[in-house]
């Protein structure tokens, strides 16, 4: 394992603690106005936000169905109190519980209903949407470098539509610049490697999940991929995960668009689900409070047949390269040399941890006294090939 110090909560002034005692509260309002919840699942979430800020960490029920995952993945932690735990660990764990307060794991007439499902349609259905895919119409137009080089922008900057992250971040999301830029280094790997199977871990649902549908679209159209395998959670998670659920949501949306483009990019992705070129998988493991270092057997083999993974969004990117004080300087090849296939991570900074920068400019944005790791405005586009 890394050397790294873990990032945990007991941490006075850090974002991993401002998580549970500011932006934990926003969200249990939020969960709460959502959907009509009786007195029983209004008493459960009250019960977990004060648990989870004062509290004890208190293992799964006999009944329910992942209690020996989560036995195991908690030993050595339950009967202690929530500030002690991993930060990774912790925020995990709140969100199983949350489906749990909301009736979600059942059984009863709540079991299965997603407790952010309103957030997330009314994301997907909003004006913003049709603007967003009407630009699609003018790529065709452009030069092949220029085509790939706005759908990868898109996919990496769709992450700040991420709800959770909208809870308490400035409208804006800042400045927008990329911090480290390996584009390039990625689309030639996909050049000498065409005709492969390309695996998307997708992050978050709604206006997100959209640019990234369409770079699956263009992996598949232009040849750099035989199939892609789209990877999302198998049940809600960090509020606005994208679950298969909404997959299916995001292709109906773009093939109902008004523009051209959308409505194509739509047609021909249902498709290529109806003949297997594009496969919408999960694992319960994409919801494990785990780092990707201790990927099971039957994932780890999935993804090393892949020519290239591409891993989005801020959460999968702590568990890409361990939710972990690394010095940012540290060498993304070093942080990801675990994982199974050649990686690259589209990621934008929401969090503490990040590896692979310029020391020169880690300084200056020091300097500068901004929160330039957790705001939103910044972000990575990091490679490393396999072998």
């Amino acid at each position: 394992m890394p050397d790294a110090p873990v990032i945990r909560l007991d941490e006075p002034g850090s974002f991993a603690r401002d998580v549970f005692h500011r932006r934990h509260p926003v969200l249990i309002r939020q969960v709460l106005d959502a959907l009509p919840y009786g007195p029983a699942e209004r008493a459960a979430l009250e019960r977990l936000l004060a648990e989870s800020t004062t509290g004890v960490l208190e293992p799964p029920g006999p009944g329910a169905p992942d209690r020996a995952e989560w036995l195991t993945w908690g030993q050595g932690l339950w009967g202690t109190r929530w500030e002690s735990a991993p930060f990774l660990w912790a925020e995990s764990w709140f969100y199983r519980r949350l489906l749990d307060a909301t009736g979600f794991t059942g059984p009863g007439a709540r079991q299965g209903v997603d407790p952010f499902g309103p957030l997330k349609a009314a994301e997907l259905a909003g004006p913003a949407v049709d603007e967003e895919l009407a630009a699609l119409d003018r790529l065709p137009g452009l030069p092949e470098a220029q085509r790939r080089a706005a759908l990868l922008s898109s996919a990496l900057w769709g992450n700040r539509a991420d709800l959770s992250f909208g809870l308490t971040a400035a409208p804006d999301g800042g400045r927008g610049e990329l911090l480290a830029d390996d584009g390039a280094l990625l689309w030639q790997w996909l050049e000498r490697h065409p005709g492969g199977r390309v695996c998307l871990l997708a992050d978050n649902a709604g206006r997100e999940l959209l640019p990234d549908l369409v770079l699956a679209d263009h992996l598949l159209a232009a040849g750099p991929a035989a199939a892609v395998d789209l990877f999302v959670k198998p049940q809600p998670w960090f509020v606005s995960d994208a679950t298969a659920a909404d997959v299916f949501a995001a292709l109906a949306r773009l093939r109902e668009a008004p523009g051209e483009q959308a409505a194509a990019v739509g047609g021909r992705l249902w498709r290529a689900v109806g003949d297997g070129r594009l496969a919408v998988r999960t694992h319960p493991f994409l919801c494990a409070p785990l780092p990707f270092h201790d990927l099971p057997g039957d994932l780890r083999a999935r993804l090393a047949g892949a020519s290239l993974t591409i891993v989005k969004g801020d959460l999968n990117y702590r568990r890409l390269v361990g939710d972990r004080r690394w010095p940012p300087t540290t060498p993304f090849a070093r942080a990801a040399g675990h994982f199974p296939s050649a990686v690259a991570a589209l990621r934008t900074l929401k969090s503490e941890v990040v590896v692979g920068l310029d020391g020169a400019r880690v300084a200056e944005l020091d300097r500068g006294g901004e929160a330039w790791r957790t705001g939103g405005g910044y972000a990575v586009v990091q490679f490393r090939p396999q072998g």
